[in-house]
Formats: C-alpha cells, sequence, structure tokens
C-alpha cells in the first residue's frame, strides 16, 4: 500500500520531524511512502523536496533565497507538487495540518486536494475507488474560532478521516478547536507521536539539559538559561545547551557547553537531571518518553497559544514545571529549576505515547 505524505514546516522544524516519525512506522508496518516536504531541506530527514518556502510570521512566504513568492513561483511550486502526487500512485494521501492550520499554502493544497478526489466521491475501500484523504494535526491546534467553519467546510469536502496525534485525556480536541464535535465518526485520536530510545549507556548523567528544538524561536530562553545557572542548587554541574539548527549563536561560560544538535538527544534526555526546553511537541514528547524531570517555558511571542496550553495541561497532571515566556529571567528559571530537581520523575505511561504505532494501524484498517 501505498502513501503520499504532505508536509510544510514554515518556522521551525517540528512539523517535519513529527512526520518523519509517522513515515518511519509507515514505511515499518509494511506502507511504501513518499514524504513531500515544501520547508528548508533539514540534514538526516529523507524526503521529496519541494521548492523550499519558510515564513518567520505565518503571513509572508519567502523563497530559498529570502525573496517574496510571487505567482509564478507559486504555479511552479504546485505544479511540483501535483507531479509528485500522481507518479507516486498512492492509495493513501495524508495533508498535515491542513485545512485546520496552513492556510498560507492553500494554492497549492486545494489543487491537490482536487485531483485526489476527481477520481472519486468520498472513500470507498473498493478497488478503483480513489484514495484515502486523511488529516493529520498534532494534539493542540493555534485557536482561531474565525476560522472554524471555513475549515470544517473544507474537511467535509475533501477528507475521509481526521487523526489527532494526541491523548484525549490530556488534550481532547475541543480545547483548541470548539466545533470537534461535528466531527464526530471521523475524528480519531492515536496518542502522542514519538521515536523510541534506541540508544542505552549513561550519556548526560549528572547534566542540565538546555534546548529549544530547531532553535529559530529559543534564543531568549538560552540566554535566560546560561544566566540561571549560577542561581540554581545545580551551578557546579555541567550544563548541556543545545541551540539548534536555527539558532544564532549563543554566549557560553565556564562549565557551559554549547551545541547545535546532538544524535543521542533522547538518552540524554533520560539521564539529565533536568531537561529546560520549550513546550513544542517533538520535545515534550521526547521529555516524557525519557521520564525527564522538566521546565517548560513556552513560545507565546504573536499571540501563539499552542504551546502555552500544552505545558498548562501537562502541569495540571503534574508532569512538567512552567515558567511562562512573559515572566521569564534569570531568577525565576532558576527556581523553577530548583523545583524540579526535587519532585518525582513523571510517571511512566501517564500519557498514550503509541501514536506512531497506532497511526499505521488505522491507515491498515481502513484501506483493508
Amino acid at each position: 500500500m501505498k502513501v503520499f505524505f504532505y508536509v510544510q514546516h514554515l518556522l521551525g522544524i517540528g512539523h517535519l520531524k513529527r512526520a518523519a516519525t509517522l513515515a518511519r512506522a509507515l514505511r515499518a508496518a509494511g506502507f511504501e511512502v513518499t514524504l513531500a516536504s515544501g520547508g528548508a531541506p533539514v540534514p538526516g530527514i529523507e524526503v521529496h523536496q519541494l521548492p523550499p518556502v519558510s515564513s518567520a510570521d505565518f503571513k509572508q512566504l519567502l523563497d530559498e533565497h529570502g525573496k517574496p513568492v510571487d505567482d509564478a513561483w507559486k504555479e511552479k511550486r504546485t505544479a511540483a507538487l501535483l507531479d509528485a502526487w500522481r507518479r507516486s500512485a498512492a492509495d493513501a494521501l495524508i495533508v498535515e495540518l491542513f485545512p485546520f492550520g496552513r492556510r498560507q499554502m492553500r494554492f497549492e493544497l486545494l489543487p491537490l486536494l482536487q485531483e485526489a478526489k476527481k477520481v472519486s466521491g468520498p472513500f470507498s475501500p473498493k478497488r478503483g475507488q480513489g484514495p484515502l484523504v486523511v488529516c493529520s494535526v498534532r494534539d493542540i491546534l493555534q485557536p482561531n474560532p474565525a476560522r472554524e467553519d471555513e475549515a470544517l467546510e473544507r474537511f467535509e469536502r475533501y477528507f475521509d478521516r481526521l487523526l489527532v496525534h494526541g491523548d484525549p485525556r490530556v488534550a481532547p480536541f475541543e480545547r483548541s478547536f470548539a466545533n470537534a464535535g461535528r466531527l464526530a465518526g471521523k475524528l480519531f485520536y492515536t496518542g502522542y507521536v514519538v521515536d523510541e530510545i534506541a540508544a542505552a549507556g549513561d550519556a548526560g548523567s549528572g547534566e542540565v539539559l538546555v534546548s529549544c528544538g530547531g532553535g529559530a524561536t529559543g534564543g531568549k530562553l538560552l540566554e535566560a538559561a546560561i544566566a540561571a545557572r549560577p542561581l540554581t542548587r545545580l551551578r557546579d554541574r555541567p550544563w548541556r545547551i543545545l541551540a539548534g539548527i536555527n539558532a544564532a549563536e549563543a554566549r557560553t561560560r565556564d562549565g557551559v557547553i554549547v551545541e547545535r544538535s546532538r544524535d543521542d538527544f533522547a538518552l540524554r534526555l533520560a539521564n539529565c537531571l533536568v531537561s529546560v526546553s520549550q513546550a513544542g511537541y517533538n520535545t515534550v514528547m521526547e521529555t516524557l518518553q525519557a521520564g525527564a524531570r522538566a521546565v517548560l517555558v513556552p513560545f507565546a511571542a504573536g499571540k501563539e497559544a499552542e504551546q502555552t496550553i500544552r505545558a498548562a495541561l501537562l502541569a495540571e497532571r503534574g508532569l512538567v514545571h512552567v515558567v511562562e515566556e512573559n515572566a521569564l529571567a534569570p531568577a525565576t528559571l532558576a527556581a523553577a529549576i530548583d523545583r524540579a530537581l526535587i519532585a518525582p520523575r513523571p510517571a511512566a505511561h501517564a500519557i498514550d505515547l503509541g501514536g506512531a504505532r497506532r497511526t499505521a494501524q488505522l491507515l491498515r484498517e481502513w484501506l483493508k
């Protein structure tokens, strides 16, 4: 069975990282997967690369040279996407986030969906009835009540199923999408998507681990963490700063190691004394799977609410400690780190982390 999976990351790399985890799980389950990415290339993730586009404000799209895209660029990119879709001859089309987000990409996604749906009407498992069309979303959307009716209309027109990669005990979909009840019968929770910890050893033991995903929005957190170190009980321990592939250079001090990234990040999470990070989906799920004591500083610039909601819901369950971005300072961060240090580690299996495997199971059931 063949799957065509569309994903577009604009600022950070979280969307692509989650899609890549899902693609690996699908391949392990016997699917042939084309992962089509429209964002900047990320080393180590194999994709069918579309002409890359990014956006610092989620409004204006910039090409690979940092210039605003025009209609000719959009036409070229749409043609490349449709060509890749046709050549894939896929049994299922998975579109990440749209129509619940990524309105910036509707210039190419509406033609893609129309192309998929003209083969037939709503999905039928009978041979020759066209592809299954699925929307894949994270646990929490960026709330936008004014756009909900538009999203629902497009979902009902083009999509057969909705996969929510979360645990409804933690974050029911209606927490960030008020009209979730109108999706009854088509909405399926998978659990959270995270790679399993493959390595073993004591790497990172006794360290404080500070990270911010790809690093595009984490500069303030990294500087605050470096300044917080002498104020904590862990001032004599090594602190490892993972600045991310997109970060500007961070200042270093004695006892602080600054690196871009680590291939053994998950293992170091499992062994660290305390993890300090933003509250992006992938980092938080890796942190919880590792059972690490964690301090989250959710990204909240530009009215972004997704990370704030996620951090609050997890804090309510006693799984993390939170410092709001508008309260971030060396002293407040140091106090939260000290609180996390003396708290128990998160309980194993506190939330469902089997989303990658469950996604493959659901697709296989539907395509049968």
